[in-house]
């Protein structure tokens, strides 16, 4: 089925029996959230929400509530897109495979967006006041757009609908000191499309026209988080996956979704900028207050029977994490042909996407004389971190796969294949004052904070320990090690309170390079976590890597034993110490409020349809 609106998607999931109906009232503030991400975790379907506390509009949620749903949604149109994602790679397919690529023509014809004059979104207007005001977490600023799909023109070229850029940023309708007349907040980082739109209109002086739509056919969403090629825009790929050309409104305005349930049209003024947040965001913590443009808005308007689509964001798995898993499934055949020699690319949702990446690459360089140290992997690196989004990434992990044996989404695997392999006298290179992700408070300011890229090749040279050694002993004030994986310890320490925490891990190192000098025991343990409650760390792979790459900051949190610094190279001869602990100017993590528990554990009690996964 070719979805227009959230309805035709509300009906599609009905009729196979992937969505559940709720008619009885539930409150938007917090309640709606906390259903969503126990249903979300239990496995079950879609939602709607028909009768919303103090809305007038049903609200809809879970709709990609798994990566098999998500392939529903879209089975019309998905090996399409892929053939014709094919057909980009190598052109001399079409030729070869007539029959199979007899359809991408067609496809392409449906890429091109097509501007119109009106559409079912403008058909109604409200006040902004009457939108859904869903809030999430306890903690949140006001309330919040989940999945916007943010419309922005270049001004140097406002009327090519090719120029559109559509992203999904952070949009705040409610709290703090907007007006709740016409002002919403809008939070975008750095490396985003609108930001080079902003600053041409900061260049002009001028305001930027913006459009934030919601609803309408999924394709729109997933294109608004694509990482697309160059060439291919957010609409043109929106109207292939969705199967028809993407109608934009065009006006005094910017072009608006035309089949959108919602859009809140208006204009940013580049130079002016209010509070924004917090927000409980992806990363498991809150991103904080700070000040980010927003939009006067000139207008309101909604189809007529328009329903909210909405998602929770949190520590991963939320629903996000099927957009991530489905981004994988149609990007990994691009990734060769975007970075030369890179063959695989893994953004790792437990450890919330941005501050870890896994990457496969390639050693061309040199074979005759077979070296073991990274060479091409440096350069494959290099690009990784200077691509799209990619850039974000806080800890990078590469290694070579001569024999294509790695499975880069089995992590555990892949990490410990590079444990074997990697010598942290050599194997550690960093960034030590550069851009991060601004969700990512682990760093020295708002963007700012220091990258690591870890690349090994080579046969193995480790024995990985699964067992601690008898010999380990601990300093004091350091407790509890626990074997979270083959070849990784996590240690409880003390609470970390600033720059004399330091003085502990020095502490720590210095009496671990007794036990390493002595034995050699230590050398089947390369990394050692240094975290809050080591027995959190090692209850599963999910915990480790969550609390080890969101809470640390490369340049300023990892020591090691027995470390040295050769021609500015630094490294070390023992295991890698990360201190993981939380830090003061860390942002809190997201915790659930306790009364709204309780509503939703007797929501439980009722043995209705919803209640089987509360």
């Amino acid at each position: 089925m070719k979805h227009r609106s959230t309805r035709d998607v509300v009906n599609d999931l009905r009729a196979d029996g992937r969505l559940i109906d709720v008619t009885d009232e539930v409150d938007p503030n917090l309640e709606m959230a906390e259903i969503q991400r126990r249903v979300y975790a239990s496995g079950g379907p879609g939602i709607l929400f028909h009768n919303v506390r103090g809305c007038r509009f049903p609200m809809a949620s879970n709709l990609f509530a798994s990566l098999e749903q998500a392939r529903y949604l879209f089975r019309d149109t998905l090996e399409s897109v892929r053939r014709l994602i094919e057909i980009k790679l190598d052109p001399s397919a079409l030729p070869k495979h007539p029959l199979r690529y007899a359809g991408v023509p067609l496809t392409a014809l449906r890429m091109l967006p097509r501007g119109v004059r009106s559409g079912s979104v403008n058909q109604n207007s409200c006040p902004l006041s009457e939108l859904p005001q869903l809030k999430c977490w306890p903690d949140d600023g006001g309330a919040f757009v989940t999945l916007p799909q943010v419309l922005s023109v270049d001004p140097k070229s406002p009327d090519n609908l090719m120029q559109v850029n559509l992203g999904m940023y952070r949009v705040q309708l409610s709290g703090n000191d907007y007006n709740p007349d016409n002002q919403v907040g809008l939070h975008y980082q750095i490396h985003r499309g609108i930001g080079v739109h902003h600053r041409e209109a900061i260049n002009r002086g001028a305001p930027l026209d913006v459009a934030i739509t919601v609803g309408g056919a999924p394709a729109m969403s997933l294109a608004a988080v694509m990482p697309l090629p160059e060439g291919l825009t957010e609409l043109t790929f929106a109207g292939a996956l969705s199967g028809r050309r993407i109608q934009m409104i065009r006006g005094d305005h910017a072009p608006v979704y035309a089949d959108a349930d919602f859009a809140i049209v208006g204009q940013i003024d580049p130079a002016a900028t209010l509070p924004e947040g917090p927000f409980g965001d992806h990363l498991g913590y809150y991103s904080l207050r700070h000040n980010f443009p927003y939009m006067k808005v000139k207008h309101v308007w909604h189809r007529k029977d328009a329903i909210w689509p909405f998602t929770v964001v949190g520590r991963p798995p939320q629903e996000d994490t099927t957009f991530g898993q489905l981004i994988h499934e149609l990007t990994d055949p691009i990734i060769p042909t975007v970075i030369p020699g890179v063959k695989a690319v893994h953004a790792v949702d437990a450890a919330g996407v941005h501050p870890l990446l896994l990457a496969i690459g390639s050693e061309r360089y040199m074979p005759y004389m077979n070296a073991a140290a990274p060479q091409e992997l440096l350069t494959q690196a290099n690009a990784i971190l200077g691509n799209g989004q990619l850039s974000l990434a806080k800890y990078l992990w590469i290694t070579d796969d001569p024999n294509d044996q790695l499975d880069i989404h089995d992590i555990q695997s892949f990490m410990q294949h590079m444990l074997q392999r990697v010598d942290w006298r050599r194997d550690l290179h960093f960034q030590t004052r550069t851009t991060i992700d601004t969700l990512d408070y682990s760093g020295t300011g708002l963007n700012q904070g220091s990258k690591l890229v870890i690349a090994a090749t080579g046969e193995p040279q480790t024995e990985l320990g699964e067992n601690l050694p008898a010999e380990l002993t601990l300093p004091d004030q350091f407790r509890d090690a626990k074997v979270v994986m083959p070849g990784v310890i996590a240690i409880t320490g003390p609470p970390h309170v600033g720059a004399p925490s330091q003085r502990d891990m020095h502490q720590l190192a210095e009496h671990l390079s007794g036990i390493f000098t002595g034995r050699e025991t230590l050398r089947s343990y390369p990394i050692i976590t240094v975290c809050d409650d080591s027995d959190f760390a090692a209850c599963s792979l999910k915990n480790w890597l969550w609390l080890t790459f969101t809470r640390s900051n490369p340049a300023t949190d990892i020591s090691g034993v027995e470390e040295m610094v050769v021609n500015k190279h630094w490294g070390c001869r023992g295991p890698l110490l990360i201190d993981a602990r939380v830090k003061p100017h860390h942002a809190p993590p997201l915790i659930e409020d306790q009364e709204t528990l309780k509503k939703v554990d007797a929501r439980a009690t009722r043995g209705d349809a919803l209640a089987k996964f509360l």
